[in-house]
């Protein structure tokens, strides 16, 4: 590795090196620093800027071994004897995500014990793994989001080298990795970057910090180069990208698109699909149409509004921006036309919303959940659905969620209806640091009519070790958590069984409410095929009797006497609080 560095701020450069004298590095007339000194893997190295006489780490650091504070070591990536060179790879169409956070997933919290627990995927019927970000950040553990050397693997996971033992393990299994991957800010403590080079936008700022400076064409390359380090390097199936609505980009080519055509490029030389897949909350379809068509390319992206259409069916909260959501109907309309919000007025943010997604669109290019590390770690005590819902209810979630004809999306646990909670957990080492998030979290739900003793304290080492999962809850031989894991089991099994529940077609989705009664029934199939998929859910407290127009099949229900129907002619009797799975042949 010959050092070289982008930095146009500083006006002199030296590299250090332990037991080494400073090295002056020179500069060239595109403001890149350069010394010529060859770096083995594992040695240490650091910058030092103009008269400060402390060592920053490298922007592109592959590794932190004592954190973001200290100095970089070098690494070969390439150096990995991959194992994984028979892998085609997994494409996102018909496929099922499983969402994780590797320092909550196991008791360990780090990607090799992760791997000791993959076969439980292989067995639940998972395609892709979605791990949370994993670039090196401040402290020993948060959720991921608060990186400030992108290019680094976090230490206490791993580091490079059990990531790419990670990937390994999991295509070995036929699993795909999805990284999650964050460049719309940096976090407060231990960003550097800006004393190298105007990596940010000073003065403007978005939810989470000054935004990432996209007008910068070097800034630009930071950005993509890495996206392809995780695909290229790492062999990781697809990146997840946070938040790009917070992505504030000037140019006549978005990033967006820009990545993606790298993307594409890299997929036709590797062989095996690329996937990208955003988190936005625009409710904009320019994000997955194709780019001849104007639009930017991506794989998917994610749709809150199925989610929170499912939540408020399953909980009856209407609070905040679940309020427009409160009818049944929003479910129908989510199921069957992606968006709820698609130009209609948001009573949250006070305006009209969105836009329409063309029917032509795939509907696997929506990825949906009924929870996830937002939706569950943002509330005030990051509580589950489990707790609210109980075991009938959260079995109806798993058949909505499940059934969909969007890409669902399970996060870590949802599987058996774990009872453990999944906080807003930080370790900032700075203490001024920590007391300001610990007291801002509080705040912020103070605000909402929470009382502080039920908003745990981010800072607090034990909000963190809740937050793991207690993997003796699915182990178990009987109980609720094992009949739902089982659920699970069935309903993956299930939708690779029948096409029409990965049938990509909007227009062969239907979808019908009672919103008095709370029942909720979805039609799956083409119009004119000789047999369709017809999933019921009766969320009410009344027995429903349903008349379809032929013989019936259960195929799968949550309650056990229906379940044991098998063929109950032309009328299912779904008990309250269940779902079932139908077949029902035409014409006969």
């Amino acid at each position: 590795m010959t050092v070289e560095l982008w930095a146009p701020i500083p006006q002199r450069v030296a590299l250090r090196r332990p037991g080494h004298a400073d090295l002056p590095m020179e500069r060239d007339d595109r403001d890149r620093w350069h010394a010529d000194v060859t770096l083995a893997p594992g040695d240490e190295y650091g910058f030092v800027l103009d008269d400060d006489d402390r060592a920053l780490p490298d922007p592109r650091s592959r590794r932190q071994p004592r954190g973001v504070h200290d100095l970089s070591a070098a690494v070969d990536l390439g150096a990995h004897d991959w194992a994984d060179s028979g892998w085609t790879g997994r494409q996102l169409a018909g496929g099922v995500v499983y969402e994780l956070h590797v320092g909550t997933w196991t008791a360990d919290g780090t990607l090799d014990s992760a791997i000791e627990r993959l076969d439980h995927l292989v067995d639940l019927g998972v395609d892709l793994v979605e791990l949370l970000p994993v670039n090196a950040f401040n402290g020993v553990h948060n959720w991921g989001y608060d990186g400030v050397l992108w290019y680094a693997v976090h230490e206490a996971y791993g580091g490079p080298a059990a990531y790419q033992r990670f990937v390994d393990a999991c295509h070995a299994r036929g699993l795909a990795v999805i990284q999650d991957v964050v460049y719309n800010h940096l976090g407060p403590s231990g960003n550097y970057l800006p004393r190298f080079a105007p990596y940010l936008r000073s003065g403007e700022r978005n939810t989470w910090g000054d935004s990432v400076n996209l007008d910068e064409p070097e800034v630009r390359r930071y950005v993509v180069e890495n996206a392809m380090m995780w695909l290229r390097d790492l062999h990781v199936d697809g990146l997840r990208l946070d938040a790009v609505h917070a992505l504030r980009d000037r140019s006549s080519r978005h990033i967006l698109r820009e990545l993606a055509e790298h993307a594409d490029a890299l997929s036709a030389h590797v062989g095996r699909p690329l996937t990208l897949i955003a988190e936005s909350d625009l409710n904009d379809p320019t994000l997955i149409l194709p780019r001849e068509a104007g639009g930017y390319g991506l794989t998917a992206q994610w749709s809150d509004d199925h989610h929170h259409a499912m939540h408020v069916a399953l909980t009856g909260e209407t609070a905040g921006y679940y309020a427009d959501f409160a009818p049944l109907d929003a479910l129908v309309k989510t199921t069957t036309r992606g968006f709820f919000h698609d130009g209609t007025f948001s009573s949250f943010r006070g305006r009209d919303h969105g836009r329409p997604i063309d029917p032509d669109v795939p509907t696997w290019r929506l990825v949906t959940f009924t929870q996830d590390h937002d939706q569950v770690g943002n509330r005030a005590a990051g509580d589950r659905l489990s707790p609210a819902l109980g075991e009938r209810r959260l079995a109806i979630a798993a058949v909505l969620n499940l059934t969909s004809p969007f890409t669902p999306m399970l996060f870590m646990g949802e599987e058996w209806g774990a009872s453990t909670p999944w906080a807003f957990f930080t370790s900032h080492p700075e203490p001024e640091l920590g007391r300001a998030t610990a007291e801002g979290r509080i705040a912020e739900f103070a605000r909402m009519g929470w009382d502080e003793s039920a908003v745990p304290d981010p800072q607090d080492p034990d909000t963190f070790r809740r937050s793991k999962l207690d993997w003796s809850e699915p182990e178990g031989a009987d109980g609720a958590h094992a009949r739902l894991l089982d659920l699970h089991r069935r309903l993956l099994a299930l939708r690779r069984q029948r096409p029409e529940l990965t049938d990509p077609a909007f227009g062969h989705t239907t979808a019908w409410a009672d919103d008095a009664a709370h029942r909720f029934r979805m039609d799956r199939g083409a119009p004119d095929a000789a047999e369709r998929v017809v999933v019921l859910a009766n969320l009410g407290e009344a027995p429903w009797a349903v008349e379809l127009d032929g013989p019936v099949t259960v195929l799968l229900a949550t309650d056990a006497a229906l379940a044991a129907a098998g063929a109950p002619d032309r009328t299912v009797e779904v008990p309250a609080a269940s779902a079932a799975i139908v077949a029902v042949t035409r014409g006969s």
